[in-house]
Formats: structure tokens, sequence, C-alpha cells
């Protein structure tokens, strides 16, 4: 990842974005006054979406480890680690709306999966005290978990879509429309979002459902290119594994919930800075020349 186009981003954004929320959240009384940091929101962005992609297991080691000294020219005004953490907990909203502006465009074929973000084992659920309020346990192909999901929507050069978190226990259906709001075509995803109430909702939103069927489902015709691009779907498996195996988006060792979203957001800004994603390799015109991708 060149830390400077990352830099450059993450300051043309602050500079458009910070002052309108200072200002709102000044008229919305959310805050009494605005205390001036040594680092600038822009830099800390940069070095927590940075550390996503640099193979170190933990942040502390990486900004005092890497950061302190190799990047010292860079970041001429390092704070403290204590004092990092600090600014760390402002930066949720900044790297949501960041996020946002990463999104790719729709195709007209979307893949859609949810995966388990796990914030403790088992055994230790009872004695959680981060995510007691928030945090709910779930059940998926290979078990129970306690924790969060994150559902994401990919087109098929496997750039976001649509992104949300839900606890644990919340069924893949349920934000799906809301994620799905500005797609058209062919929507792609596993047995998990059967439901003939979800297929006729977003069919009235121009976007076809696609899913396999369960073993007690009749049998119905589909045509040979739906069956070519849903055998694809593991195209948001890979991504998730990337997620959770490159960057860091499960572990346990948040001590605050803000850590936790912190983190999450800055893995997925991280991956959308991935030069080569798991893709299908369609060109424009090869998707334009597909039968049936378009409404």
């Amino acid at each position: 990842m060149d830390i400077v186009s990352l830099f450059a981003d993450c300051d043309d954004f602050c500079l458009q974005f910070l002052p309108r929320w200072q200002a709102y959240l000044l008229v919305a009384q959310a805050v009494q006054r605005q205390r001036h940091s040594q680092m600038h929101m822009s830099e800390v962005m940069t070095l927590l979406i940075a550390f996503q992609s640099s193979g170190y297991g933990n942040f502390k080691t990486f900004y005092q480890a890497y950061v302190r000294e190799i990047w010292n020219y860079e970041f001429p005004k390092l704070v403290s680690y204590n004092r990092f953490v600090e600014l760390e907990a402002e930066c949720v909203v900044p790297l949501a709306v960041f996020l946002r502006t990463r999104f790719g465009r729709c195709s007209g074929i979307s893949y859609v999966d949810a995966s388990a973000i796990k914030v403790c084992h088992n055994l230790r659920i009872s004695s959680n005290r981060v995510f007691k309020d928030i945090a709910r346990r779930g059940k998926t192909s290979v078990g129970w978990f306690y924790g969060f999901k994150v559902h994401l929507i990919i087109n098929e050069q496997g750039e976001l879509l649509g992104v949300s978190i839900t606890p644990g226990n919340v069924d893949d259906r349920k934000p799906l429309p809301r994620l799905a709001k500005k797609l058209w075509g062919k929507l792609f995803g596993d047995r998990g979002y059967i439901s003939q109430a979800l297929f006729e909702e977003l069919f009235e939103k121009d976007v076809q459902l696609i899913t396999k069927l369960k073993k007690n489902m009749k049998n119905k015709l589909m045509p040979l290119l739906d069956k070519l691009l849903l055998r694809k779907r593991s195209l948001i498996e890979t991504v998730f594994d990337q997620l959770k195996n490159i960057a860091q988006i499960e572990h346990t060792r948040h001590r605050s919930v803000t850590n936790f979203l912190v983190n999450l957001l800055a893995a997925l800004i991280a991956y959308t800075y991935q030069e080569k994603k798991p893709s299908l390799n369609l060109s424009p015109a090869t998707l334009a020349a597909l039968p049936g991708n378009i409404f």
C-alpha cells in the first residue's frame, strides 16, 4: 500500500468532511469545544488503515516498532501511543463516511454474504464486559459464536457495494433490503437468503435475488448463465477470508466498542486499496454481451 497516496486521499477527504462535521456537532451541542491535536485526523486515519495491511499482529507493536522508527520522517508530529488511542476514538464517523466514498459501482452482477465476527471464546461469554450490551450469540454452519455479523455486497470485480454490522443473532435476510437499495440486476446469495417475500420486495426494486435451493424445495429451471454465476459465489467468501487473515477484523483483544468499530472500518477501507481483488475478470464488453444480466 502506497502510504503517500493513502495519506493524500485521507487528507483530501478530511479537508472537505471535517469542517461540516464539526459544525454539525456544535449546532447539535454534541461537543462544547474543539481541542486541536498535534496529529491531524488524516494522519491518524492513514496509520489505522495502513496497519491492516502491514502484517503486524497488533497495533501497539506496529506503532511503536515500525511507525516511530521507520515512518518518523513521514509523520514528524507523532504522539505517544496512549494519546494515539484517545485520538483513535474520534475516527469512527470519519472512517465510516470515508468507507462509503470507496465503494465501487454496480454492474448488474452482485454477491451477498455475511460472516461471523467473534469477540471472545464461547467459554468466556459470561465474563465479557466490553460487549455485554450489544453482542449476541449466533449460529453459523460451523457452530455457535458470540459477537457480530458483517454483511457485505460486492460486484463481480470484488469491489464493495454495501456494508452492514449487526448483532450475531440477526437473520442474514433482515439488512438485505437496505443494503441492496442502490443495486440493480442479479444478486447472488447462499441458501440463508431464501425468502419469497424478500425476493418479491427486491424484484420490485429491479434486483433479482438468486440462491441455491434447499433439498426439500421443488426444483425450478434456472438459466445456464445464472447457474454459472451462482457457482462463483466463492468470490465473496474469498473477500471475507482476506479480511480475517490478511487484515485484523476478528480478534479478542478489543478493550472498547469504539476500538472494535475503528478496527473493522479501517480493515474494510484497507481492502478497497488492494490492487488485486478477487474478481471474475469480466471486461465491460463481456458484461454487455452477457444475456439476461440487465433488466
